[in-house]
């Protein structure tokens, strides 16, 4: 990591998942290694496990590291927040520019290493490359968009499909 102090104080598996939305099985980061205000590195060995929940059958695809790497921005969401706020519900607006390097996670050995640094962002949306590595093996990378706070965004359309502007009329 290059940039800004890198802070090495590691956030183990249960502080994750008191501060983001994914929990039990489908918490798949087990610490975080470092972090400062632009990047985040993460371990996980979740991938090898046969309950993993996006497993089919006995493979893990590739495509889903890139829940590994969405899931790393939300602790470094999280992370810069800071103690004592809990961050809002995001969701996954765009996946872009992934290249992958193989087609299964399961078969690795090694732990995987989940970086992702900010490239830019409000407090609306953030946009993040990543890159995960197993050893020293580049796995996958890419960009992720992620729309932020959705628990406080406005609805974009009613359970008949108007939009706000439309409910008002006659």
């Amino acid at each position: 990591m290059s940039g800004p102090e890198t802070i090495s104080l590691s956030r183990d598996r249960l502080w994750i998942e008191n501060h983001i939305p994914h929990q039990g099985l489908m918490c798949l980061l087990d610490r975080v290694e470092r972090w400062n205000e632009q990047e985040i590195v993460c371990i996980a060995r979740t991938h090898l496990r046969a309950d993993n929940p996006l497993r089919t059958g006995e493979h893990l695809g590739i495509t889903a590291a890139i829940e590994y790497a969405a899931q790393a921005t939300a602790v470094h969401s999280a992370l810069l927040i800071g103690e004592g706020e809990k961050p809002g519900s995001g969701f996954l607006t765009s996946v872009r520019n992934v290249q992958w390097h193989r087609s299964r996670l399961n078969d690795l050995g090694d732990e995987l290493t989940v970086h992702a640094t900010r490239l830019s962002g409000n407090e609306m949306t953030v946009l993040y490359a990543f890159a995960i590595f197993a050893g020293s093996q580049k796995i996958i990378d890419g960009r992720v968009g992620i729309f932020l706070n959705s628990d406080a965004a406005p609805p974009l359309a009613d359970k008949f499909g108007r939009l706000p502007h439309e409910t008002n009329s006659p």
